[in-house]
């Protein structure tokens, strides 16, 4: 019976080695993906703040959490099983999927840009979409429109994500996504809260006893304002250049790269001139070039969508 005891001990010591090697696997996994994600989560984290600004302070974590809540079901409900089943079934659909998504982006950032040239037509444009005049259908409106954006961005971590596990076997794929979007769900949200917060935060220090962190309170206060709004100017840009740069990739997957070659060259020789800042300086320039691309789109769909693609809208059976 000792022996028995003893050799079934073992093999529960042996399963449990396994399970930790795999755990572990997976973790190593869900830890490269997401930061080959990383650049996609920051757009994430600069574009959500925007969708809370201008509510009452106790209705801003209730709509963070409402966003929150979306995005993990964007990701664990509707992208994880969608990402694997095309990644078994229908690989060649991926890439037209996320250039869809990529041109949603351009449209939105584009029209963002388009109401602070010309505010009045804008208006009107916004007008003729969706009006939502009482409170509650505002915030609606705001929480849905962010999980809709947020569904892009998310598909486009997932992708990412799924591309740095092609060996893995279904479960582990399955498993390590869900983590990436746990992860990254906690990451960016947690990070969007603590931003909206931060003004209270600083009234409370600015009442306290204490006079430096009293003074660092008030700085604190002071400086939110311009920082949403820088905040807000940022992720405009993460729309276009992300929708840019995704289109770009797509082309060049079907075999148009000379845009993608062009982009390249400029940014090898913006490294060139600065050699001390190489990096930083292909970095900048193929974002610009890519966010360039993605402003021409989104300008040239925002007639499309206001003439063609919300009248058949309006005509559709509700």
């Amino acid at each position: 019976m000792s022996t028995g005891l003893i050799a079934l001990l073992d093999d529960v010591v042996g399963l449990a080695k396994v399970a930790a090697a795999s755990l572990d696997d997976v973790v190593g996994q869900a830890a490269k993906a997401g930061a080959k994600a990383a650049g996609v989560v920051i757009d994430d984290a600069a574009v959500t703040p925007r969708y809370v600004v201008g509510f009452a302070a106790d209705r801003e974590l209730p709509i963070v959490r409402k966003i929150a809540t979306g995005s993990l079901r964007n990701k664990l409900l509707f992208l994880l099983p969608a990402a694997l089943a095309l990644s078994a079934f229908a690989p060649w659909a991926i890439t037209p999927l996320l250039m869809l998504g990529g041109a949603f982006l351009c449209y939105e950032g584009a029209e963002k840009v388009y109401g602070v040239i010309s505010p009045h037509a804008a208006h009107a444009h916004g007008a003729s979409l969706v009006v939502a005049e009482d409170p509650r259908s505002m915030e609606d409106a705001k929480v849905s429109g962010a999980i809709k954006t947020d569904f892009i961005l998310s598909a486009e971590i997932m992708a990412i994500a799924l591309a740095t596990i092609p060996t893995a076997s279904f479960w582990a794929q399955a498993v390590t996504l869900a983590v990436v979007g746990i992860g990254i769900t906690a990451l960016v949200y947690g990070a969007v809260a603590l931003i909206v917060k931060a003004d209270d935060a600083g009234v409370a220090m600015a009442r306290s006893g204490m006079a430096p962190i009293r003074a660092l309170g008030r700085g604190l206060v002071l400086s939110m304002p311009p920082f949403l709004k820088l905040l807000s100017i940022v992720g405009t840009a993460a729309m276009v250049w992300v929708g840019g740069g995704i289109i770009l990739h797509g082309l060049e997957g079907y075999g148009f790269a000379t845009l993608t070659h062009a982009v390249h060259d400029a940014a090898v020789a913006a490294g060139r001139a600065v050699p001390a800042m190489a990096a930083v300086a292909e970095w900048i320039v193929s974002a610009a070039c890519a966010g360039i691309l993605g402003l021409l789109i989104g300008a040239a769909l925002i007639p499309l969508v206001e003439r063609v693609a919300m009248p058949l809208l309006r005509k559709s059976p509700a």
